[in-house]
């Protein structure tokens, strides 16, 4: 299982390095309840509620042996990511793969901070359901928001490939590719580059 959130508008990814422990959606319902003078109460069905989720975990310093992957971003980049999203003002995609979940989510609180002198980054992270809004025929959604077709959404999303270009650096791939060069040490890690200033034209990289 992957969990992956996903903003500025897909320019930007975090995969988180270590996994929640657990973690529990809760969708209450808009039912309603009403007393007839004949029947009694009675419970009127509504609308499902905004789903929510909360997730807690850490930022890693140091590259612990249950951490998901190799190359993963320094703590307060995490910390700096999600705080931007925050700060934005538009919806993260929230994937956690091998599930349903594949949701735009607002990020309701994010608090961290830091416990044992270890440079780990501690934090609490609590998504409320996001709902694009559509008035008449246009709607208000991000670029490339579809209608749900009913059938379960794809939660892995494809490789993508790259291919080195004279003048290249591994960095400033990072940078376009993903919003922040710092993620070019992800980038060597995924393609087994022991040093990530030697890369070549017509060199492919998967993202």
């Amino acid at each position: 299982m992957e969990i992956w959130l996903i903003g500025n508008e897909g320019k930007e990814r975090l995969r988180l390095p270590v996994l929640p422990a657990s973690f529990e959606v809760v969708q209450g319902g808009l039912n309603r309840r009403m007393n007839l003078s004949e029947l009694g109460n009675i419970n009127l069905i509504g609308k499902p509620d905004l789903q929510e989720i909360a997730l807690e975990s850490f930022f890693p310093a140091q590259n612990y042996y249950f951490v998901e992957y190799s190359g993963f971003p320094e703590p307060y980049i995490c910390v700096e990511m999600v705080m931007s999203w925050r700060g934005s003002g538009k919806p993260v995609d929230l994937i956690i793969t091998d599930t349903p979940i594949n949701l735009p989510m607002a990020i309701e609180s994010f608090s961290f901070g830091e416990r044992d002198g270890s440079g780990d980054v501690y934090y609490q992270l609590e998504l409320v359901e996001y709902v694009y809004i559509k008035i008449g025929s246009e709607a208000r959604a991000k670029p490339g928001y579809e209608e749900p077709t009913g059938e379960r959404p794809t939660t892995k999303e494809p490789p993508k490939e790259y291919v080195v270009k004279e003048g290249d650096t591994l960095s400033e791939i990072a940078k376009r590719l993903t919003g922040n060069s710092e993620n070019y040490k992800t980038l060597a890690a995924k393609n087994n580059i022991s040093n990530p200033g030697l890369i070549y034209p017509g060199q492919k990289l998967v993202v």
